[in-house]
């Protein structure tokens, strides 16, 4: 007997909600992961060795609060669900902690910028995840319909590529625009915008969607046995490898951009119009995923495919520069980018089908415990990407605002093409045996049912 009440079209309302949730994501993370790391070392004037010690200790700081929010995502109880009430309090507080992290202080000691900065850093990087880890579960207790949820990820991801597209472009001239020449005041003023935006896309997500899948009452579950039951979930744990991955290649790629087009184009106003050149593809290929998955029947193949496209342009864009070849090389931007929509698209639709696959196989259902780790895996590769850049700009000589060494010149624009379209091609095996296809996940989901029906 089919479940009507879990198995459900969501409506066009809820989906434009839930994709204005990741376009506040991204007016927070997206801007940090692009911005923060030459704002420290170019505005506030913290050192790169600094920057990436940072990088690398909050890891171990996400290790502990990742879990913690994702299980007592799972364990809240409102009228409002598990979920949503997370984004209408946490959203506003940490778009405050946002603003306080943009806040240079240049005239400070070294001693006390490094505190400053790891403080702010740490205490956002937890308001994100109170925040991204209910989000994200969000959609798996939005429907249980394989095709639904397909749908949903894609208006997320339209959404996050239209943010990350317009973020990139007005925030260079932004800052000059605001600041009127001063970036310490030009970086302040953009938080306290993307601030305000972030805070008000998930209070509008909250208001627009509803959870109505159940989380099956338990009793008090231990870690041990959650992490035992994580283990035997061979979809998810493809799913995180592919988020370690992921966040490597995207955020110390992203944290590169600044200083490829500053150093090595010679004219950080290219920025800009690299962003405005990429726009669009960002939106077709997110659009895009359902036409591939229709395909296939299976996103991690899907989400393969277009990782190794997604390489191989980007791997091909080392040999030419906007400022020698623009046409070969925004045409190549172009196609990396429709690619990779594509795959954010696909990675994020894998995530709620592994939580049935979990279920079915342990009898366990902990969505928010398993996203968080996922969200981990992310972060995680996130540190790995722009702490190794950082660290190898640091050893290499890197002075800021100023004409670098050819070894930094060379670190840098590796790490904006060849290194990341290597990168990408390893994702794409590892997603390859992803073997969750859109039949096994049915079945899974019948029998899932059957089970409570006995049970009853």
């Amino acid at each position: 007997m089919e479940n009507k009440e879990t198995n459900v079209k969501v409506p066009l309302i809820s989906k434009i909600a839930y994709g204005m949730g990741d376009v506040g994501c991204n007016f927070s993370w997206m801007f940090v992961g692009n911005f923060l790391m030459i704002f420290y070392t170019d505005v506030f004037g913290i050192g790169m060795s600094a920057v990436a010690g940072l990088m690398l200790f909050s890891r171990f700081w996400d290790a502990v609060n990742d879990p913690v929010i994702g299980g007592l995502s799972d364990k809240t109880h409102s009228r409002w669900g598990r979920y949503r009430p997370w984004l209408l309090i946490a959203a506003p507080l940490t778009a405050i902690i946002l603003i306080l992290t943009f806040w240079a202080h240049p005239d400070w000691s070294d001693t006390s910028k490094i505190i400053y900065m790891a403080i702010t850093y740490c205490i956002l990087v937890l308001g994100y995840t109170c925040v991204n880890i209910p989000y994200g579960t969000l959609c798996g207790a939005m429907t249980q319909n394989i095709e639904e949820r397909a749908k949903i990820n894609t208006f997320r991801s339209v959404s996050a590529m239209i943010a990350i597209g317009v973020i990139n472009i007005i925030t260079v001239p932004l800052i000059a625009k605001l600041g009127s020449g001063n970036e310490k005041k030009g970086y302040l003023l953009i938080a306290i915008l993307y601030g305000c935006i972030f805070a008000a896309c998930h209070l509008f997500c909250f208001a627009k969607t509803k959870e109505v899948v159940p989380i099956p009452e338990k009793k008090r579950i231990s870690l041990k046995t959650q992490l035992q039951a994580v283990g035997k979930n061979k979809p998810y744990l493809i799913a995180v490898a592919g988020q370690l991955l992921f966040g490597i290649t995207l955020y110390g790629r992203n944290a590169d951009a600044l200083y490829y087009f500053t150093y090595v184009e010679g004219d950080k106003a290219l920025f800009s119009v690299y962003s405005l050149f990429i726009i669009i593809p960002s939106i077709i290929g997110a659009a895009c995923f359902p036409i591939v998955f229709r395909l296939t029947n299976n996103k991690g193949r899907s989400a393969s495919i277009f990782a190794l496209l997604t390489g191989i342009s980007m791997f091909c864009m080392y040999f030419f520069k906007a400022t020698e070849s623009p046409v070969w090389f925004y045409t190549l931007s172009c196609l990396s980018q429709f690619f990779f929509s594509g795959f954010n698209t696909a990675i994020y639709a894998i995530i709620p089908d592994c939580v049935e696959y979990g279920e079915w196989k342990t009898g366990l259902r902990n969505d928010g415990f398993q996203y968080a780790f996922i969200s981990l895996g992310n972060k995680v590769g996130m540190a790995v990407g722009t702490s190794l850049l950082a660290a190898a700009l640091g050893v290499c000589g890197y002075v800021a605002n100023q004409q670098q060494n050819p070894v930094v010149l060379g670190i840098i624009e590796h790490s904006f093409t060849t290194i990341p379209g290597i990168l990408w091609g390893i994702t794409a095996v590892v997603l390859f045996f992803y073997r969750l296809n859109k039949k096994n996940y049915n079945r899974i989901v019948s029998e899932i049912r059957q089970r409570k029906e006995k049970s009853e």
